[in-house]
């Protein structure tokens, strides 16, 4: 008999695997773009943003300055710092636990958490959340990398659509 999740652990990978699999499109945008399979790991580990990395690799792409990459990137990543003052009575500790839990604070993470009503689960949503959707989007990244020069031109596929169309989602609530 297979083991049954929980809700919570049920929404949280649920979430990870549909927010991951555009982790695609930004790997094969980002080659294409120009960066190099490494860049494109480093952006999408370190910055953990989605929207904030395709910003980047737009720009980047269309050959704009680094200035204003970041720029762009930062004033879109500002929401991830306003999830941080509601989610820190979720998460709690110091450290590096606090250290994690920062770069975990995404729209996922946060919305899951905060649709639970139990404190112990909204915890377990927010840490959990976030760790599938940092395993499924720098998995399909790193997927999306290396086969994007393969595919050839992004666009042909709708990859670029499906970027802009996962922000307009990220949007809808």
């Amino acid at each position: 008999m297979a083991a049954r999740l929980d809700p919570v652990a049920k929404q949280a990978l649920s979430v990870g695997a549909a927010t991951g699999a555009y982790g695609i499109s930004f790997g094969a945008l980002s080659v294409a773009a120009g960066l190099t399979v490494a860049q494109t790991m480093a952006l999408s580990l370190l910055m953990f943003s989605g929207a904030s990395q395709f910003a980047v690799v737009a720009i980047v792409g269309a050959g704009g300055a680094g200035g204003a990459a970041v720029a762009t990137a930062a004033m879109l990543g500002v929401r991830n710092g306003l999830y941080g003052l509601q989610m820190s009575h979720v998460v709690g500790g110091r450290g590096l636990r606090r250290a994690v839990a920062a770069q975990l604070t995404i729209d996922e993470s946060t919305a899951v958490a905060l649709a639970q009503d139990d404190p112990r689960d909204a915890r377990r949503g927010f840490w959990l959340t976030g760790a599938a959707v940092f395993a499924f989007w720098n998995l399909m990244t790193l997927v999306g990398a290396l086969v994007g020069n393969a595919l050839g031109n992004p666009t042909t596929y709708g990859l670029d659509a499906a970027a802009a169309g996962a922000f307009c989602a990220l949007l809808w609530p």
